[in-house]
C-alpha cells in the first residue's frame, strides 16, 4: 500500500463521522518541499472552519502513526482549488 493510499485509509472515517468526505490524498514535491494534500468536500462545501477542523482531526492521527515519510507540509483543502 502507498502512502496515499494509507493515509487516505486512516483519516477516512474520522472525518465522515464529522460529515466531511475524502475526495483524494496526494503526496508530492512541489518547489523542493513535500505536500500531503487532503482533499475534502461536504455536502454544503468546505470553508476555511471545515479545513480547520479536518485538520485538527487529520494531525493526531498521521502523528500517532510511524508514516515513514520525508518531512511534509499538510495541507487540506476543498476540491474546488488549492
Amino acid at each position: 500500500m502507498n502512502i496515499t493510499d494509507t493515509v487516505k485509509e486512516l483519516v477516512t472515517d474520522p472525518l465522515k463521522k464529522e460529515g466531511i468526505e475524502v475526495v483524494e490524498v496526494t503526496y508530492e514535491k512541489e518547489d523542493g518541499n513535500y505536500f500531503l494534500r487532503i482533499i475534502i468536500d461536504t455536502k454544503v462545501g468546505v470553508d476555511l472552519d471545515t479545513c480547520i477542523k479536518a485538520t485538527n482531526i487529520i494531525n493526531p492521527i498521521l502523528d500517532s502513526h510511524n508514516l515513514e515519510i520525508e518531512n511534509y507540509i499538510l495541507d487540506v483543502c476543498s476540491k474546488g482549488g488549492n
